[in-house]
């Protein structure tokens, strides 16, 4: 008989894997190698074979530590297939993680399962509202239209037609769930799964209520108040308690996740808290500085230009960018990058005062009877240089 691989590596996890991982780890290789997934292939169904029992130790503290310290000897003579009882262990909620339905052990053993008929929380509803860049900085409310299960007038939600009641299901008795075995890799399996006959419920309609058809709810359209917070950023939700789907078997009801999109502002653009934009200064400004006019979203700002500002520069207006979700009060900042404007088109008076004002700064800028001049004058000279 071949020699049995190491339990870590056959799951490919560290001696100091915790539970988390080595759970994961297992999960990825029985969702590979399990023989419904691969039928007729022996050696799929030996590593699935290999996991599982892998898995059933070191998921097992007690068990855990029997190997660390004795390794496979610590479980020879076991009643398992290799040494390893697999009745002793339960899979039930791995597999189900995995495969759905609801396991409930191999050869008739592992822990029961929660009854389906218990009451649940009924499901989310999500729908979606947009803002504008505004409404998102500073909140605001917003009513969207939806449909909303309510519950039957007619029948009080019941499902059944006034006068009659539903009837506890004789293939669940009750219970909502139907239990089976059959063969497997293992031994016998237990399978525990929602009763077919009663979806789970436990209780049959046989006379159906007219106006919601058995399901005691009826669809509505409903005028929902939605509170947009101060803050609130492109593609994040806003929870509503309770106006989901209704709950199942007198559960509460789901919530109703609202997500928000905010549409795009022709001038402030968004990254977290801050905001930012670009603000056109003249030449004179940047050289000169003064006093410009600056947008925010809390209206016009006047801000101070150094004299000899660079274009591309950035100048931080702080307290003027969002809100933060937690405390409106506190907020994140305005970044402004300053562009210095090359006027496209110039007068003759505007050129001159150019021109002097480039020859006071050393002459390098000529005017185009000047360079073609120049351009002739070097030719001359390089044909000069060429024949002496």
């Amino acid at each position: 008989m071949a020699e049995k691989r190491d339990y870590y590596e056959v799951l490919g996890v560290s001696k100091t894997a915790g539970d988390s991982e080595i759970k994961s780890a297992y999960r990825k290789l029985a969702k590979k190698y399990h023989p419904d997934a691969n039928p007729g292939d022996a050696e799929a169904e030996q590593k699935f074979k290999e996991a599982s029992e892998a898995y059933a130790i070191l998921s097992d503290p007690e068990k855990r530590k029997q190997y660390d310290q004795f390794g496979h000897a610590a479980f020879e003579g076991g009643a398992g297939g290799g040494g390893f009882d697999f009745s002793s262990f339960d899979f039930g909620d791995i597999f189900s993680d995995i495969f759905g339905g609801s396991f409930g052990g191999f050869g008739g053993f592992g822990g029961g399962r929660r009854s389906s008929n218990q009451p649940m929380q009924g499901a989310n509803v999500r729908t979606g509202v947009r803002v504008t860049f505004q409404e998102a900085v500073f909140g605001c409310e917003k009513e969207i239209d939806l449909n909303l299960k309510e519950e039957c007038k007619t029948c009080h939600g019941s499902g059944a037609k006034p006068g009659t009641s539903p009837e506890t299901c004789k293939k669940c008795n009750g219970t909502g769930q139907v239990v089976f075995t059959q063969q497997s890799l293992f031994g016998m399996v237990r399978n525990v799964q929602a009763c077919p006959e009663c979806n789970g419920t436990g209780k049959v309609i046989r006379e159906k209520c007219p106006d919601c058809r058995g399901e005691g709810f009826v669809s509505q359209r409903k005028k929902i108040v939605v509170n947009v917070p101060a803050g609130i950023d492109d593609g994040q939700s806003v929870r509503i308690r309770g106006k989901g789907e209704p709950g199942v078997n007198g559960g509460p009801r789901g919530d109703l996740l609202v997500e928000v999109r905010v549409s795009r502002h022709p001038v402030f653009q968004r990254q977290d808290y801050n905001i930012f934009s670009t603000v056109p200064i003249t030449f004179a400004q940047a050289a000169l500085g003064g006093e410009i006019r600056v947008s925010t979203v809390d209206g016009d700002v006047l801000y101070d230009v150094k004299p000899g500002t660079q274009t591309g520069t950035r100048v931080r207006l702080k307290g003027k960018g969002v809100p933060t979700l937690r405390n409106r009060d506190v907020r994140g900042d305005h970044y402004v990058t300053l562009a210095v404007q090359v006027p496209e088109r110039l007068s003759a008076e505007q050129k001159e005062l150019l021109r002097k004002f480039d020859e006071a700064c050393g002459g390098s800028v000529k005017s185009a009877g000047e360079r073609a001049e120049k351009k002739k004058k070097s030719f001359k000279d390089k044909l000069k240089e060429t024949f002496e």
